[in-house]
C-alpha cells in the first residue's frame, strides 16, 4: 500500500459513509454539539497531520488517503456495479515551520490522550473523525479551506517560542 496525495471518489464515498455513519445518531438524537465532540477530535488531529510536509504525521495522513481510495472503490463496485476511480482535484496544506510543529506534535499528543481516555464508542468516533478528515483534507476545497491553518500554527509556535525566550513576559 503506498501513500497518495489525490483522493479518488471512491476514496470520498468511504469517508462520506464514515461521516454519515457518525451524524446519523447525532441528527436523530438531541442534536447536542457534545455527541460531535469525539469526531471533532480525531477530525482536528487529521487537519494537523495534514499540514505535515513529511514525518510519521505526514506519512499517515497521505497513506490514509490510500487506504480510502482502495475501500471506497471496492464499497462502490460491490454495491453498485461501478467503479468510482476518478481522482478530485488534490489539495495541500503547506507551510508549516519549525515553531508550528510544536504546536503539532502537542495538539497530536493531546487527541491521542482523549482516545486513550475515551470508551469503546469514542475511540471509534475519533478514528473516524480522522480518517475522514485526512481523506477531506486531500481534496482542494477542505484544503483550499484550511489554508490559513499552517500559518496559525507557526503563529501560536512563535508565540510559545517567544514565551519560552523571554520576549514580552515582562
Amino acid at each position: 500500500m503506498t501513500g497518495t496525495t489525490t483522493a479518488t471518489l471512491g476514496g470520498l464515498l468511504a469517508a462520506l459513509v464514515i461521516l454519515v455513519a457518525n451524524l446519523h445518531p447525532w441528527y436523530r438524537g438531541g442534536r447536542e454539539m457534545k455527541q460531535l465532540a469525539a469526531f471533532g477530535k480525531g477530525f482536528t488531529g487529521a487537519a494537523l497531520a495534514a499540514a505535515c510536509p513529511g514525518g510519521i504525521l505526514g506519512w499517515a495522513h497521505t497513506h490514509t488517503g490510500g487506504i480510502a481510495n482502495g475501500a471506497g472503490t471496492s464499497l462502490g463496485k460491490g454495491a453498485t456495479g461501478t467503479t468510482p476511480g476518478s481522482t478530485l482535484t488534490s489539495g495541500r496544506l503547506t507551510g508549516l515551520g519549525v515553531s508550528g510543529a510544536i504546536v503539532v506534535v502537542l495538539g497530536v499528543l493531546l487527541v491521542a490522550l482523549a482516545y486513550k481516555a475515551a470508551g469503546k464508542a469514542d475511540k471509534r468516533r475519533i478514528v473516524g473523525g480522522a480518517f475522514v478528515g485526512s481523506v477531506f483534507l486531500l481534496t482542494a476545497g477542505v484544503a483550499g479551506a484550511l489554508t490559513w491553518l499552517p500559518g496559525a500554527l507557526n503563529g501560536a509556535g512563535d508565540a510559545v517560542v517567544g514565551m519560552f525566550q523571554g520576549a514580552g513576559v515582562l
